[in-house]
């Protein structure tokens, strides 16, 4: 029989990043103008889209990770 782990951890890491996840969303999304403006000026500007993009895929990466390890819910084959 296996023992039950307190979840508690587990919850906090997710709640955690869900709200970063969801304040980077807002970020973004409340300043859509000077980010359209800035992410399209081309040369070493590129480095912005692309920096965005990994911070979000860790970011929410992370958080669906831990939700679905708070659900219980694990690949197949994986033991």
């Amino acid at each position: 029989m296996k023992k039950q782990k307190s979840k508690g951890p587990l919850f906090i890491k997710t709640m955690v990043f869900g709200a970063m996840s969801g304040a980077l969303y807002y970020l973004v999304f409340s300043n859509v103008d000077w980010v359209t403006k800035t992410y399209t000026m081309g040369g070493w500007h590129t480095v912005y889209p692309v920096g965005t993009a990994l911070v979000f895929s860790f970011i929410h990466g992370a958080f669906a990770s831990n939700l679905l390890a708070l659900l219980g819910i694990e690949a197949k084959g994986s033991h």
